[in-house]
């Protein structure tokens, strides 16, 4: 006896699976990530992260051009200070690396939409996300440095700013300080559910920001949580966050979902470097199709409930989807 439901029928060939898909990629889901460093004419390949480089301003500017070329809307940039002290002060310097980066993304590629990461680890001696006292990381008095980076990246022409920190309370503090500085209209893409993960090993390469002692297990989520990633949600939208962001996304896919179900906000997800770098590395000893993994990864992303994916994998990506 012959089936009568025959799913095959509509995956006969591309037109027909096209025609039916229900998760679709395009370049205008991706933010891609940019290292600024100091100096001039600077371009250094990141070891543990194949394609990604430390780069100058007047390079970013070039790289941006590229990435703008490609259909791709948005870039988020992260910071390398030539000098680094226990409280982060180039975080915050008007002239910083990021600030000069901004200001020169913003002369030559107006249209390019420029967020900044806000916090303090890449500008810090230590490596951690805020000041120290006794060996801990203090809450309260680091929000007051984050809302200063925050501002002098508005005051530098950022179009967005992302807290990445896991400080309590820094999403309303931003909000504030941006607020009563004439910056109400730039909004704020909360890193919301940020967990403490082994994923983030070669961007703290990238970055320069491996803490000298412990971990960040203190102010990062535990692995193991669900239900309290709601909460940091719940919380960062009651503070006045416009998008809320969840990361690493791979191994967090049934994080994105709940967060996609519970809340009616754009939810972004960070595909890390850890997950770019495996995939890079298993293409590099032949065990695996990099173009095909790459696009089931972000797909998978996507189908999860993302509207905005954070990737390494952006330009690359956006090459395909052009075609």
């Amino acid at each position: 006896m012959f089936p009568i439901h025959r799913p095959r029928r509509i995956r006969k060939n591309e037109i027909i699976r096209k025609m039916v898909r229900e998760t679709s990629l395009s370049p205008d889901d991706f933010i891609y990530p940019l290292f600024v460093t100091f100096g001039k004419n600077t371009r250094k390949e990141i070891k543990s992260m194949p394609g990604c480089y430390q780069e100058s301003a007047d390079n970013i500017v070039k790289h941006a051009k590229e990435v703008y070329s490609l259909g791709i809307p948005a870039v988020i940039l992260f910071g390398i200070p030539e000098h680094k002290d226990e409280t982060g002060s180039g975080a915050y310097d008007p002239k910083g690396v990021v600030q000069n980066a901004i200001k020169a993304i913003k002369n030559k590629v107006p249209e390019l939409y420029v967020i900044t990461d806000v916090c303090m680890c890449e500008y810090t001696t230590h490596g951690h996300c805020g000041i120290i006292k006794k060996g801990d990381v203090m809450n309260d008095p680091t929000l007051n440095l984050l809302a200063k980076e925050a501002v002098s990246h508005a005051k530098a022409g950022a179009d967005m700013v992302a807290p990445s920190d896991m400080m309590d309370g820094r999403v309303r503090a931003i909000r504030i300080a941006l607020d009563s500085e004439g910056f109400s209209e730039v909004p704020i893409m909360s890193y919301a559910a940020k967990y403490a993960s082994a994923f983030y090993g070669p961007f703290r390469d990238a970055a320069e920001s491996t803490p000298q002692f412990g971990d960040r297990r203190s102010y990062q989520m535990d692995p193991a949580n669900r239900r309290e990633a709601l909460k940091e949600v719940r919380l960062d939208i009651e503070e006045g966050a416009d998008i809320v962001m969840v990361k690493p996304a791979m191994t967090y896919l049934d994080i994105i979902l709940d967060v996609r179900n519970a809340f009616d906000i754009p939810v972004a997800a960070y595909n890390v470097s850890g997950e770019y770098s495996l995939i890079k590395a298993g293409a590099k000893l032949g065990w695996i199709d990099e173009k095909l993994l790459m696009m089931e990864v972000l797909t998978s992303i996507k189908r999860a409930g993302a509207d905005l994916i954070l990737t390494y994998f952006a330009k690359e990506a956006a090459k395909i989807l052009n075609k």
